[in-house]
Parts: structure tokens; C-alpha cells; sequence
């Protein structure tokens, strides 16, 4: 079995991944990103062996995937990746996080590659200023617009809404943006995960806004601030919050971005009205910021 070495780079954190040859076939998501700098805040390796024993302390069940999450004997973190109830691959982490290994099973291989480097890419940034968000993001006039919201509430179809009747608008990430905050200032970047809808774009835009959707009989849309504001942005971040750096990692992110990027609570029907609601507060938000710059 030929083994490869490649490197990625996603909103400016680098990390590596070995595997066979024919692993990097299901990865074309990847090569948009894909790098030769090597300084990754983390490495994969993948392979196939029999699947460790270990402890399970809890688990994570959304749409017919569970995330088993344990220990090993060595008191490594471990996580059991199933698909409609059928395990696709074991992730065994080091310690520190930094270096870890991927047991596949031959089912649902590409999930199980996706999942582990989505958890390792949360946990190892974290610190970092980073997160990974579960949200829809589209870009206009050079700035990035984030949807939240649980499963089912219609991030992606908001979306798409603005793609449709917001004239500009481009999809820059359906499910898994990352969100980075450098010198106070929040940026959101498209990545090699976006769920249902294929759109992995390297692209970057100043966060422009965020916008949090609730399905009702009517479109109206509401500023949130303060802790309003934190929870509303809580739910859709990525992350182990049981562990002290992940944790503190997170909530510095969040705090920042609700004190620099305006966030909303849109109620709203999945029409057209909806997106001018929504597109008519952003506008009024930048249009404000502007002339306060000024």
C-alpha cells in the first residue's frame, strides 16, 4: 500500500495528512486548499488496523451520526465515528492533540476522514483565535454574511435566497465556515467542509454580520447584543468545551465577535421577503459603521 504525505491550509492554520494513495481520490474537497508550507498545527495519519479498546464517556447523535467519544487504556481521547449505526473508523489522538490516527474501516471511509480532520481542525484552533462554525455564509460586496441556526431551520435555504433575488450575492461556505479573528477583526473563511451542497471555496471576506434564523409565519428581524448576542453564536461553534484551553479558546472567540460584528435574530418565512428583510438590515448596519468610520 503506497502511502502519501500532503498539507492543507485552511484560514491560515496548516495541518497534514498521510495516507494511501487512493484515500486522496475521495478528498478532492482538499485541493483547493492544499499547500507546501509544512507547519501544521496537526497531523493525520490514516490506516487500517483493528479497533482499539476503550472507555466511552459520552456521545453525539445528529441525523443518523453518532460521535462515540472515550478513552483508551493509555488515556488517550478516542472517537468512534457511526453512520446509520455502523462504526466507519476509530480517531486516536495524542495528548496534546497535536498528532493523531485515523483506523478506518472501509465504510463510509471518506465521512470518517472528513469527521476526524473537522474535530482535529476545531480542537487544534480553538486556542487560536478560530471556529469552526456549523452555518451558511454568502459573500457580497466584499463582505461575508453567516446563518445560523439548529438543523432543519433553513440556513442553507436562506441562503440560497440571497443567491437568487440579492443581486451579488456568491455562496462562500453551506455548512462549515471558519470564522478567525486577527487584530481585533473577524474574518470568515470558506473550507473543505459544506455539508449537502459542494462549495469549497479558498476564499476569505471581512464578517460582515451574523445572522440567527428561526422558522415562524412572518419575516422580522431583531438586533442582538450583548449576552443575547453570545448565545445566539454559542450553538453553532464547534468544539470539546469540557477541556480548559478549548473552552477558554471559544469563549474569547465569541466574546470578540460580539463585541466587533453585528449580530441579529431573523423570524422569517423561506421567501423572498425574507432575504430583503435581512439584506435591508445588514445594509443599514455597514451603511451606519461607515459613516461612523468617517
Amino acid at each position: 500500500m503506497s502511502m502519501m504525505t500532503r498539507y492543507y491550509r485552511v484560514a491560515g492554520h496548516g495541518f497534514c495528512v498521510t495516507a494511501p494513495e487512493s484515500d486522496f481520490g475521495l478528498m478532492t474537497n482538499y485541493e483547493p486548499f492544499e499547500t507546501r508550507l509544512h507547519d501544521p498545527v496537526f497531523t493525520l495519519t490514516v490506516g487500517k488496523d483493528e479497533g482499539p479498546a476503550y472507555t466511552e464517556e459520552f456521545r453525539q447523535e445528529e441525523e443518523g451520526q453518532v460521535i462515540v467519544c472515550g478513552k483508551t487504556a493509555g488515556r488517550e481521547p478516542l472517537f468512534e465515528f457511526l453512520w446509520d449505526g455502523q462504526t466507519a473508523g476509530w480517531l486516536v489522538c495524542s495528548a496534546d492533540g497535536h498528532e493523531a490516527r485515523l483506523i478506518v474501516t472501509g465504510y463510509a471511509r471518506k465521512m470518517a476522514i472528513d469527521n476526524a480532520l473537522m474535530m482535529l481542525y476545531a480542537l487544534e484552533t480553538a486556542d487560536k483565535d478560530t471556529a469552526l462554525f456549523h452555518a451558511a455564509v454568502v459573500g457580497l460586496d466584499g463582505r461575508g454574511y453567516m446563518f445560523l441556526g439548529k438543523s432543519g431551520t433553513g440556513k442553507s435555504t436562506h441562503a440560497s435566497l440571497w443567491l437568487k433575488h440579492i443581486d451579488g450575492a456568491e455562496l462562500i461556505n453551506d455548512d462549515n465556515p471558519v470564522v478567525r479573528i486577527t487584530n481585533g477583526c473577524a474574518t470568515v473563511y470558506g473550507s473543505p467542509w459544506s455539508g449537502k451542497t459542494p462549495c469549497y471555496r479558498n476564499v476569505s471576506h471581512p464578517l460582515g454580520g451574523i445572522v440567527l434564523l428561526s422558522q415562524a409565519p412572518y419575516n422580522k428581524i431583531e438586533r442582538l447584543r450583548g449576552i443575547a448576542a453570545y448565545i445566539a453564536i454559542v450553538a453553532s461553534v464547534s468544539g470539546m468545551r469540557w477541556e480548559e484551553r478549548i473552552a477558554d479558546g471559544l469563549h474569547r472567540t465569541e466574546n470578540m465577535l460580539v463585541q466587533t460584528v453585528p449580530t441579529w435574530h431573523l423570524e422569517c418565512l423561506p421567501d423572498e421577503a425574507a432575504a430583503d428583510v435581512c439584506f435591508a438590515a445588514v445594509s443599514k448596519a455597514k451603511s451606519e459603521k461607515n459613516h461612523d468610520d468617517d
